[in-house]
């Protein structure tokens, strides 16, 4: 039995495009809870528009609207229009939940900040923490090497 997250849809060839050459592509849409990857066979030359039309996709996720999701093609934004080869990845990006750029400002006018990997720094922790000083008699030189002010 297949793979419930993967299905392979052919398209339907009439006497008109039967001498077009075939190729298959993969269509990827990621949620927080589940990914998909759908398998289809676009004509040579097809798009990433016709690809996601092609795969069924829109179907069981009614919430991808090719004139507002963006894509890529392995990892690298694209158009709709762009024309796919034979293997290629088609991606779908949700939209982010929050701008970046917001977050990091609202995050600056609270006076938080942020350890590498994304958390906030806790009471202690990164580069404001210092290391305990050294007591002052160690730091001084000798009472005759001071130049004196007369």
């Amino acid at each position: 039995m297949a793979d419930p997250e993967v299905s392979v849809v052919e398209t339907t060839e009439t006497k008109e495009n039967s001498s077009v050459e075939k190729i298959e592509v993969e269509v990827a849409y990621a949620l927080p809870h589940e990914q998909v990857i759908l398998k289809t066979v676009i004509s040579e030359g097809g798009t990433v528009a016709d690809a996601i039309k092609h795969s069924g996709i829109l179907v069981s996720y009614p919430e991808i609207d090719i004139a507002v999701n963006k894509f890529g093609v392995f990892g690298k934004m694209t158009k709709a229009a762009a024309v796919l080869r034979a293997g290629d990845r088609v991606e779908i990006y949700r939209p982010l939940i929050a701008d970046p750029k917001e977050v990091r400002r609202q995050r600056a006018a609270e006076g938080k900040r942020m350890k590498k990997g994304g958390g906030d720094l806790k009471e202690g922790e990164g580069a404001a923490a210092k290391p305990e000083a050294k007591p002052d008699a160690e730091k001084s030189e000798p009472a005759g090497d001071k130049p004196t002010a007369d």
